[in-house]
């Protein structure tokens, strides 16, 4: 059953692939979000996470935007009404809050005023799914989908920051969806951030195990929790002259 208690308002870190290319992505997050009661912040001056930066080993460049996004999610929502406890941050990205959760700890060790403040970030971030069901405890959305879905658990959502049942739970109850398991499905899709961008042709193999895996459970959807798996796989299926789809998980769970 949906949530009907009172909880205070969300801040919604929607990340800039999100918001770059799956506009439609953060538009179903807020709007399931305002079905269960939430009241959604979205301050508007966040950028990107700074994740590629320090992937890439950039650790100035990764330190200066930590340092921007954790100013601009330190400033309450104008909805709050008390300054004492802060709201929870979703974001629909496990490799996002991932990075919130380890990398910014990493970035500011040993800094007597910015790690405290990371650490503070980082304890208040939940990835979409993983907020939904442990933090409110919703498993069904009154969703509705026709036919077979099969789910890719992304890298960093399941291995970097341990959410793995959430999503198949949130699915499971998906009305009028048949859920097929994924041959392999904890392998990489290739994607791996800059890892596609320096090592080609090795993401593109995993990619087409990726695909090749998808084929077999004969589902034309796969779901998603992160925009770089979808825009990856995507991409592979076009190239390729395939008739699948991807999606992230919130359009699924927003469909009714």
């Amino acid at each position: 059953m949906p949530y009907n208690g009172l909880m205070p308002a969300v801040q919604l870190f929607i990340t800039c692939l999100t918001d770059s290319f799956f506009p439609q992505t953060g538009e179903a997050v807020v709007s399931i979000l305002h079905r269960l009661g939430m009241d959604v912040d979205f301050p508007p001056d966040q950028t990107c996470c700074g994740q590629p930066q320090f992937n890439a080993g950039l650790r100035r460049d990764a330190r200066a935007v930590a340092e921007h996004t954790i100013k601009v999610f330190e400033r309450p929502p104008r909805s709050l009404k008390t300054l004492e406890v802060l709201p929870d941050i979703v974001t629909p990205s496990g490799s996002c809050a991932h990075h919130f959760r380890h990398n910014y700890l990493e970035l500011f060790e040993g800094d007597s005023v910015w790690y405290p403040r990371a650490k503070a970030l980082a304890d208040r971030t939940y990835e979409f799914t993983e907020y939904l069901v442990d933090k409110l405890g919703v498993t069904d959305l009154g969703a509705k989908w026709d036919g077979a879905l099969t789910y890719h658990p992304s890298c960093h959502t399941l291995r970097g920051i341990n959410v793995g049942r959430q999503p198949r739970a949130l699915l499971a109850n998906v009305h009028g969806a048949t859920l097929v398991d994924l041959p392999n499905a904890e392998e990489c899709c290739g994607f791996g951030g800059v890892m596609s961008v320096e090592h080609p042709e090795l993401s593109a193999e995993w990619l087409k195990r990726k695909i090749s895996n998808l084929e077999a459970t004969q589902s034309p959807t796969l779901v998603v929790t992160d925009a770089g798996c979808l825009m990856h796989i995507m991409g592979g299926l076009k190239r390729q002259g395939k008739k699948q789809r991807v999606i992230h998980i919130a359009e699924v769970l927003n469909h009714r």
